[in-house]
Parts: C-alpha cells; structure tokens; sequence
C-alpha cells in the first residue's frame, strides 16, 4: 500500500478552518478537523499538526483574502492586507510548504468553491462557471473552460458598486464603501445592522431579505452581463431556496429582455455539494493536480 496517495483541504475562513484528507483512489473522505480561527500562527501550526497525524501528498488550500496569487511576486501566497488583525503579511502557502515539505495550491476560498461546483457539474469545460457566497462577507469567482479566473489577482466582486433599493437607508458595514457596495448591503452583518436582531433569528419574510436579494441580483445581473457564466451558484448562509425566488425576480427586472437567458430557475441555483463543501471539493481536485 506504499503507493496510496492521499490529498489535504483547508477552507480557511474567518472564524473557522475546516480540515480534511481524502483518500485519492476511493474518494472517500478519511479525516476531518475544524480549528477556530485565533491568530495566524495558532492557527497555522494547529493546521499543521492535524497533518501530520494525518500524512497528505498534496495540498488545497482555499483561504479568506486578500491573497496575492501572482506567481512572479515576492509575495505569492501570502495573505495581503486583511481588516482580520494580525494576518495581514503572513506566509499562508510557503509555511506548509516547509512545514509539510509537500507541493501546495493555494487560492481563494471562493474560488475554491466555484472549483468545486465545476467538478460537482461534470467538468464540463464548454461551460463557465460563477460562484458567490453571501455569508460573513461577500466573494465570487469564476472558472471557464476549468480555468480560475485572474491571472495575477484574483476577482473582488463582493465590493461591486451597487444602487439601492427604494426606502433603504441603512448605512452599509463595508468600511471601505458604505451601503454603495454588495458586502456592505447584503453580507450577514447587515441583517443584524438593520434591525438589531441576528439574521438567523430573523423570520424570513422580514423585509432585509428583499433588500438582500435585491443587492445580489445586482451583482448576478452585472456579472452575467460582463462574463455570461453559463451556471451562477449562490451560496453561504444567508439566502436559501426560497430567497432566489426574489433574486430570479430581480435579476429578469434588471435585464429588462435586453439579452435572452437561459431559464433562470436552471441559470441562478444553489450549490450542487450539500453541507458547505463546494471549497473542500475545490480543494482536492487542485490538490490532485499538484500529484501529476
């Protein structure tokens, strides 16, 4: 059984990194971990530590951002400036690669996840691929003809300039932008910056999910219009199924039948891999690449 190769994945998010080691013959998913997110080197050791119990020939790495992804830069792999204190500077990739001695992939966690709904679909390189997660924050990328998008900087679509809905006059959270920006109208915060309540208490015909789903037809509708993804997956927490009811209303508004889509209910869909694990899917198959 020498020959048994084995991959890693981290989704390394803001609060939590998710572990995981998939058997590469079987597919079969052999350990897990979850680590809380404290500073970078506790976190980045404890990381380490669950593999090295757990021994992987590769790894997949998809982490919050922003990271630098240019190959040519003094900087690759590192997280670059982050609002999460103490992270911003920090060797991400080039610490396992030392650590583990193993190659090592790294990208971000949504495009990670949009990897992910691209191998989850059938792989089907005619196709393009958007993924967008409304959670903590807002991310997105896009895989065509099983190519990331970004060549030396990954996208930064949560931070898309958006107009907004008619009566709401919340302020926004995004530092950075106000309420003239998807994350900062739409991401998890908002919902409790509305109304005071935290949006999973929150009963879903309380109107912010409008305002949501409003904000991000925005962005679906200028993504589709500048890159015509043929799938556009919404995920993270704070729509569901029914939210994208409101979002496929939105979205046709906007388009006004300017350009013919397909139908919209196949168009704008939730993830295909249950239980949040579009990245850790991502994430091994990039991983397994680094084994050719």
């Amino acid at each position: 059984m020498a020959d048994k190769k084995y991959v890693g994945s981290i989704e390394a998010g803001g609060t939590k990194f998710v572990l995981a080691v998939q058997d590469v013959d079987t597919g079969e998913i052999v350990a897990t971990g979850r680590i809380p997110t404290t500073t970078a080197d506790e976190t980045l050791q404890k990381s380490v530590d669950f593999f090295k119990e757990n021994p992987v020939d590769a790894l997949g790495i998809g982490t919050f951002g922003p990271i630098d992804i240019n190959p040519n830069s003094r900087t690759f792999g590192y997280i670059l400036d982050t609002p999460k204190p103490g992270w911003s500077g920090t060797n991400f990739k080039g610490f396992f690669e030392k650590e583990l001695n193993i190659p090592v992939v790294m990208t971000t966690d949504v495009n990670a996840s949009c990897y992910g709904e691209y191998i989850a679909r059938g792989k089907d390189d005619t196709k393009s691929y958007f993924y967008v997660t409304i959670g903590t924050g807002v991310g997105a990328g896009i895989v065509q003809a099983g190519q990331m998008l970004g060549l030396n900087n990954h996208p930064e679509m949560g931070h898309m300039l958006v107009k907004p809905y008619p009566g709401d006059d919340y302020e926004g959270h995004c530092p950075f932008h106000g309420n003239n920006c998807v994350e900062g109208m739409a991401a998890g915060p908002s919902l409790e910056g509305r109304t005071g309540i935290p949006g999973e208490k929150l009963s879903r015909d309380n109107k912010v999910f409008t305002y949501v789903s409003y904000y991000v037809a925005q962005l679906l509708f200028n993504v589709y219009m500048a890159a015509r993804p043929d799938v556009m997956v919404v995920g993270g927490s704070v729509l569901n199924e029914d939210d994208l009811v409101k979002v496929r209303k939105f979205f046709d508004e906007f388009n006004n039948n300017y350009v013919a889509t397909p139908d919209l209910n196949e168009l704008i869909v939730r993830p295909a891999v249950e239980n949040n694990g579009s990245a850790t899917l991502g994430d091994f198959e990039l991983a397994k690449a680094e084994l050719n």
